[in-house]
């Protein structure tokens, strides 16, 4: 399933416009091509998305989901990434209301939705629940390797804490490689870029022993085929709750790795105990787990994409030179400006 042209969609996002956990409604509303007729945010209500956001798409922001019903929206789309994954009491009637109003549902936390009875009774014929946090139905094998036998380049996002914009990254850069005529894949790896994608794996979701072999089954799949595969980044090594990493690396195999870093940030955002090194002392960290995450070949970090979305464009070029000097690497602001800055770096590589 994916976001289609043909639905018009909601999103319900209560506290995560301008909260920490609503980054997949966010990421939608920045990149999905689907029609948007409202954005639920009982906080937001009335206010304008693109000052609240910069993102630039007019959508009006309503109190709930029986305000957003005046817009007519085919399909309800589950916004927040709260932690653990798990979802607020209190949208429970929310989406009892959706589904009442005969909205599929679109739910990427790790509660699952499309086998509770009480949804059920509830949908009409046509309406679906898609739970996109799902190990893949078909076989996974145990990573072996083999991405690295693939003649494209595979690029991987790797980042000094979550949630700083690893997806948009490599969004960014698979967008730039398209216009420049190159047969690129995003590869989705969590449940907003499956949303956008319609495809890929949701990491989290994976038992632990396959998880690498999930994200190697998806990139032999594809690597034959296109020149070069972005491969959405999750979890940092310098978290002390990610599991993720490490099996995107070896499963990918990676020829390129762009680190993401929130401008100016010094600490892990959930526990400020845990320090973010300087960058030049990540970027070794990458690299030399890189080479040693199963073909222990030299992978280099290229460029650094560095969120500035918190400062204004002054200090957000003055944190770009600071980054370029501090670590003699290539860097930009993907979202802010673009992404050919970085996608140049890959190819020069």
């Amino acid at each position: 399933m994916q976001l289609s042209l043909n639905q018009r969609v909601a999103i319900l996002l209560h506290e995560g416009i301008t909260g920490h956990h609503g980054k997949t409604g966010l990421a939608i509303l920045r990149y999905s091509e689907a029609p948007i007729v409202a954005v639920i945010d009982r906080d937001c209500a009335g206010k304008s998305l693109p000052e609240l956001t910069n993102i630039k798409r007019d959508v009006p922001i309503v109190a709930s989901v029986a305000a957003a019903l005046e817009y007519k929206p085919e399909v309800l789309v589950i916004g927040i990434a709260p932690k653990g994954g798990a979802l607020p009491d209190d949208y429970w009637v929310e989406i009892k209301d959706a589904l009442k109003a005969g909205m599929s549902l679109v739910n990427g936390l790790h509660t699952p939705m499309a086998n509770i009875p009480e949804f059920n009774t509830l949908l009409q014929p046509g309406q679906v629940i898609w739970d996109v946090r799902k190990e893949p139905s078909n076989i996974i094998n145990v990573a072996s390797g083999m991405a690295r036998t693939l003649p494209c380049r595979r690029v991987l996002t790797v980042g000094t804490d979550m949630a700083i914009g690893k997806m948009s990254t490599s969004l960014e850069l698979h967008w730039a490689a398209k216009q420049r005529g190159w047969r690129s894949k995003f590869l989705a790896t969590g449940q907003t870029g499956m949303m956008l994608e319609g495809d890929g794996v949701a990491l989290d979701a994976v038992r632990v022993d396959f998880a690498a072999g999930a994200v190697e089954q998806i990139v032999m799949r594809y690597g034959k085929n296109h020149d070069i595969l972005h491969i959405e980044g999750q979890g940092s090594l310098l978290h002390p709750g990610s599991t993720a990493t490490l099996p995107l690396i070896r499963g990918s195999q990676p020829t390129q790795l762009l680190l993401v870093h929130r401008a100016g940030q010094t600490h892990n955002r959930n526990n400020p105990h845990v320090p973010i090194p300087p960058l030049p002392e990540v970027i070794r960290l990458y690299e030399t787990v890189a080479s040693a995450g199963g073909a222990f070949a030299s992978v280099s970090v290229v460029g650094i994409a560095l969120n500035t979305a918190h400062l204004d464009q002054s200090a957000a070029q003055e944190s770009i030179a600071q980054t370029i000097a501090e670590t003699g690497l290539p860097c930009t602001d993907v979202v802010r400006f673009d992404a050919n800055v970085l996608l140049d770096a890959v190819m020069n590589n």
